[in-house]
């Protein structure tokens, strides 16, 4: 910076801060002093970040080098760094410079009242899951109240209308009551568009009139307006995911999601908001008195179809599997139902729970091993007079040799007399 340079070319104090982006009593004060002063040096010894920090750092830094600055202060902290989180975003910005550009344009934050509004939406992980060999697909389900800025996190494998209701619904429960307004953008599991126009399904029109609340899309293009929601996706994404490959990754999606409530528990709604100068857990001890009840009975989520029995096999088919019912439900019409991210599939029939699956990632039939064995007497005994019996053939005894002689054997027997006249005559 030759201030003396541009002063000699002609240009005022306040042309050569504008410039430079000092103020010109500055610039002044450098022009009498002859130039600027010298950039300020601090000994090895004296840093907060000292060689051996900076080498853990670096660390760190080579192993992802996605960290921000406040998850790297995170980790050496746990470690032992007694330093402040600016001396550490200090040598970050050092070693690979901003993290953002200037803005085009100053953008004013859309306040709303306690209770009025909450946002959710739906941000990609699969990438990440991929990497780390967790699943194939994942995503983050994400909602967040306006004015306290409280907010639940919940990672699931999609994101249709089911796990849609579903990441609402929980949020719900977890805040104990409803806001006025819901806002999201133009999700096709919700409604379909029509030019600049967005239409709520029949299905999502009953989730909000079973909740009381008003369900509201944005323009496509309008991320301002749905700004609370989709800035902190960035809490996600580029600090408690890309922490987890340092600290230990989870082993399941269930312990991804009690990881990340413990996260956000410690990490968002503990802490000062940067915005609201305040902590969201004790914003929201304030804001929870203005949201509506929730409704007596939780909105079923589930996945619920009917299936007809055949009328001679016992079974139902699901996603191209089929399952055993028993015999007694043939021809009739049952509920099949599973719920969210379950694996366990659930047959009703009149009210009565009559079978329960878990779901095959096969395309191999699925029976109950004891039920098999009293269908198949059952399907023997009803067609018991159609199968012919084998009778098993036995030996006949040897007949007895000839005598010339008849064994009549011992006992008392009835004959006629003989005629011993014909003999005498012989005799004569």
């Amino acid at each position: 910076m030759d201030v003396l340079a541009m002063k000699r070319q002609g240009l005022s104090y306040v042309e050569i801060g504008e410039k430079l982006g000092y103020h010109p009593d500055t610039i002044s004060k450098w022009v009498k002093a002859g130039g600027p002063p010298a950039a300020r040096t601090v000994a090895d010894e004296d840093r907060v970040v000292d060689p051996v920090w900076a080498d853990r750092l670096g660390e760190l830094l080579v192993g992802n080098p996605k960290l921000l600055a406040k998850s790297l202060f995170e980790i050496i902290s746990a470690e032992g760094f007694e330093g402040s989180y600016p001396s550490v975003v200090r040598w970050v910005r050092e070693q690979r410079g901003p993290r953002f550009r200037r803005a085009d344009g100053a953008s004013v934050p859309i306040e709303t009242a306690p209770g009025e509004e909450a946002q959710f939406d739906f941000s990609d992980c699969s990438t990440w899951s991929q990497q780390v060999g967790l699943a194939s697909t994942l995503w983050c389900f994400w909602m967040i109240l306006c004015w306290s800025r409280w907010r639940t996190w919940w990672f699931t494998t999609s994101v249709d209308r089911h796990h849609t209701f579903e990441g609402v619904a929980r949020f719900f429960d977890a805040a104990g009551g409803v806001p006025q307004i819901a806002r999201t953008d133009r999700m096709g599991a919700l409604g379909q568009s029509q030019g600049r126009r967005f239409a709520l399904g029949p299905e999502a029109l009953e989730f909000a009139r079973y909740h009381g609340v008003e369900i509201k899309a944005c323009q496509a293009g309008d991320a301002k307006r749905k700004g609370k929601v989709e800035r902190p996706f960035r809490d996600v994404g580029e600090s408690f995911l890309e922490e987890l490959v340092v600290t230990g990754l989870p082993s399941s999606i269930d312990e991804l999601n009690h990881r990340g409530r413990l996260w956000v528990d410690q990490r968002v709604h503990a802490r000062t908001h940067r915005s609201t100068g305040v902590a969201p857990a004790e914003r929201f001890a304030t804001e929870r008195g203005f949201l509506a009840p929730l409704p007596a009975k939780r909105f079923d989520t589930d996945y619920v179809e009917t299936r007809r029995v055949h009328r001679a096999l016992p079974f139902i088919t699901w996603n191209g599997v089929r399952y055993w019912v028993p015999p007694d439900c043939l021809g009739q019409l049952v509920e099949a139902r599973v719920p969210v991210d379950s694996t366990e599939l659930t047959v009703r029939w009149a009210g009565a729970e009559v079978a329960r699956h878990r779901l095959s990632s096969t395309t191999a039939d699925v029976w109950n091993p004891a039920h098999r064995l009293a269908a198949e007497t059952s399907a023997l005994a009803s067609n018991q007079r159609r199968h012919l019996r084998v009778v098993e053939p036995t030996d006949p005894e040897p007949p007895a040799p000839p005598t010339g002689r008849i064994d009549l054997g011992d006992g008392d027997y009835d004959v006629a007399a003989p005629d011993l006249t014909l003999y005498e005559g012989g005799q004569s």
